[in-house]
């Protein structure tokens, strides 16, 4: 189910009227060819209403709509499911209240919203910072003090987040959408079920089936999120070259003090350390696993509430 989120930053260029209109063609356009991949899921999600947006400075939404040459593009847009502002497109329980996210040092809440929601950023392509499938944000999140590297009740990461600004960047993510298509999931019992399909390079311990099975609603999605981002990592990593997989910013050690809560009875009868964990809302929401290197895999210990809390 593709959100996609636009990002504001594109419509506040001061380009000329006749190249902002172009770029909102192009951009109803690919919006169009996503929903085509995902007919009934595909929503985009804008900072105010659509009818009042801006496409550049000076140059409201409404003279682009209202210009005949621009209904064909205008009529595509009216299909798609819409909504605003960018905190409806997030998963139940995520605020976004304990984050904030930068783009080239300048805050980006659309980019944002499509990471924290497993969404995809479109943007208007009227700067070459735009042309890309894929870009990098500055993440700086509010984290417990015995979370942070210095204590500060901060950490800062960087992380990726998908996007288009153009029809061809679209062939990019089919693979994506078809996969968000197939492997949704509203309940903790739908997770376990189709942990194949969502996660299959994963290994879980059994007593994980009991807790997703009980996992509350509100944090389905993100779970689901987490998974994917580690199947993701797990299928990048070679072993043999790397010591562990490339993780996003999610993804952290244990401290030395609250180790000997990370302990758990392995597939093979043997006590093991899952000191490495990725957090979920609620809060203190907490996925265990460790690096199984000779299988090339992850193998998950604990879905639950925070150890020890």
């Amino acid at each position: 189910m593709p959100q996609l989120f636009l990002n504001e930053e594109s419509c506040r260029s001061a380009c000329e009227p006749l190249q902002a209109e172009r770029a909102m063609t192009e951009l109803a356009r690919t919006a169009a060819a996503i929903q085509r991949a995902d007919p009934v899921g595909t929503t985009l999600v804008t900072e105010a209403k659509l009818n009042e947006l801006h496409i550049a400075q000076g140059h409201p939404i409404g003279k682009w709509f209202g210009n005949p040459r621009n209904q064909a593009a205008w009529t595509l847009l009216l299909k798609l499911r819409t909504k605003s502002p960018f905190n409806t497109g997030f998963p139940d329980g995520v605020d976004g209240y304990d984050v904030e996210y930068r783009h080239d040092g300048v805050v980006a809440e659309g980019l944002g919203a499509a990471h924290m929601a497993d969404g995809l950023g479109v943007s208007l392509p009227v700067d070459a910072r735009w042309d890309a499938t894929t870009l990098m944000l500055e993440r700086e999140r509010l984290v417990e003090e015995d979370e942070s590297e210095d204590g500060s009740g901060t950490e800062v990461s960087l992380v990726r987040v998908r996007h288009a600004s153009a029809r061809p960047h679209v062939d990019e993510h089919l693979r994506w959408i078809k996969a968000s298509r197939d492997t949704a999931a509203t309940t903790g019992a739908h997770l376990w079920e189709k942990r194949d399909r969502i996660c299959p390079s994963l290994q879980f311990l059994p007593e994980v089936e009991s807790q997703l099975r009980s996992l509350d609603a509100l944090s389905v999605p993100v779970v689901r999120r987490r998974l994917l981002d580690l199947e993701e990592a797990v299928s990048a990593w070679d072993p043999d070259t790397q010591p562990r997989p490339p993780w996003g910013g999610d993804v952290r050690g244990e401290f030395e003090s609250r180790k000997r809560l990370c302990w758990f009875t392995d597939l093979d009868g043997e006590r093991q350390l899952f000191y490495l964990h990725t957090d979920y809302p609620p809060k203190p929401g907490r996925i265990h696993f460790r690096l199984v290197s000779e299988d090339r895999t992850v193998r998950i210990a604990y879905v639950g509430r925070k150890l020890g809390v």
